[in-house]
């Protein structure tokens, strides 16, 4: 079956997602320029504005963790909806009011909350509405949907920026909240197939510690999504003040990140199911490994390029696997649970990278930076060569499952 026609068989309400989250990160105006809005239109120095960003950014971590609670008790649809309506409040607040800094704190937080929480409630639909040979193709599909819409986001941010940051803001707002329409039209209210009672509290200790080694395992990614994280807050100083080259290439790495991820995602995807969860994991780290030795014995602006396209593909494999082995593997009530700790691991990420890295830059240079780009995911290849890991899920056939996932 060609992709297209993979795409159409699966359920509606997940193609309607996809629709969604495409319009919801190509409307992603705002984040990418918000250190550049607070500088220059509420006039906060670079170290304010640097603090005020890491302070508002517990937002994504506080998302992360309330995702899987209100998945199991409102509902998937409810936590999507709920986390693209704070996105839309806490960036009205932000481009409206004129305040003291930590209003502005404040108000990033309950954006950056309805951020963190709009990725693992999307991945637990998915979750709910594929049979585990579907799974792999949705996650692809939902992951190309995402690098798309971030490859057209920033560029449209900027366009609007250039006219008015009440713009910038106002198209933000408004293709969260068409996001937000689509989903709330077009996705059931409950898309769990089966009703699930709230387990006993022994029931849930006991489904803690069977489930110990999927947590490990989302735990470990942090060894392939700490890489990505720091090369956002390294390569743009990399390369102005090490190559002395323009900020233009930085734009080329995220060109290219976007045109692998379109050109090789599903070709990936295809070839995955031939290959063990392990074995997927330890390539992914392989290639992530690759990419940062190009690096680090060969920088240049040719080895970033290269460098590029090579972790590209490690980032591809793992970003699949990871949430595709936690639906295959975790109980269905808990499975918010879990792809609530995959988006807590990035998000934590997202913070603790760049100030770690920061620090080292400044007392070694870029070298010891890159050196420890290089070596996480080194740690990530052993870790994953010798974890625990389950053989892969096979589907049951259920007479009601077709109907329940075309609703």
């Amino acid at each position: 079956m060609s992709w297209l026609g993979r795409f159409q068989a699966l359920p509606r309400p997940l193609r309607m997602l996809v629709y969604a989250s495409f319009i919801n990160r190509a409307g992603m105006f705002v984040f990418p320029l918000l250190a550049v809005y607070l500088v220059q239109s509420r006039h906060l120095s670079t170290g304010e504005a640097g603090v005020l960003i890491s302070v508002g950014s517990t937002g994504l971590l506080a998302g992360s963790l309330l995702s899987g609670p209100i998945c199991g008790r409102a509902g998937r649809r409810a936590a999507l909806v709920t986390s693209l309506l704070l996105n839309a409040i806490g960036y009205l607040g932000l481009a409206l009011l004129d305040g003291p800094t930590w209003t502005y704190a404040a108000l990033l937080f309950v954006a950056l909350v309805g951020m963190g929480m709009f990725a693992p409630a999307a991945n637990t639909l998915i979750a709910d509405l594929t049979a585990p040979e579907q799974r792999p193709f949705a996650y692809t599909v939902s992951y190309l949907a995402n690098n798309l819409g971030m490859g057209v986001g920033p560029l449209l941010g900027g366009i609007a920026a250039a006219y008015s940051y009440q713009l910038m803001f106002a198209g933000n707002i408004l293709l969260g909240l068409v996001a937000a329409a689509t989903i709330w039209l077009f996705v059931p209210a409950d898309t769990r197939r089966v009703p699930v009672a709230s387990p006993a509290a022994s029931t849930r200790r006991a489904g803690l510690l069977r489930d110990l080694d999927v947590a490990v395992l989302v735990i470990v990614s942090f060894c392939y999504v700490a890489p990505l994280i720091g090369l956002e807050y390294t390569l743009p100083l990399a390369v102005t003040t090490v190559l002395h080259s323009s900020v233009a290439v930085v734009g080329a790495v995220y060109t290219i990140n976007s045109l692998v991820v379109v050109s090789a995602s599903l070709l990936i995807e295809k070839r995955m199911k031939a290959y063990s969860t392990r074995a997927l994991l330890v390539v992914a780290g392989l290639l992530w490994s690759t990419g940062m030795a190009v690096l680090v014995f060969a920088f240049s602006l040719p080895a970033v390029l290269l460098s590029t396209v090579v972790w590209t593909l490690g980032e591809i494999i793992a970003s699949v696997v990871v949430p595709t082995y936690i639906a295959d593997h975790v109980e269905e009530h808990r499975v918010s649970g879990f792809m609530a700790l995959n988006g807590f691991v990035l998000s934590s990420a997202r913070l603790v990278v760049p100030m770690g890295l920061g620090f080292v830059w400044q007392t070694g240079g870029h070298q010891p930076v890159l050196l420890l780009l290089l070596l996480t995911p080194v740690v990530g290849v052993v870790a994953f060569a010798v974890l625990r890991m389950r053989p892969a899920a096979r589907s049951v056939p259920s007479p009601a499952e077709p109907a329940t996932a075309s609703s």
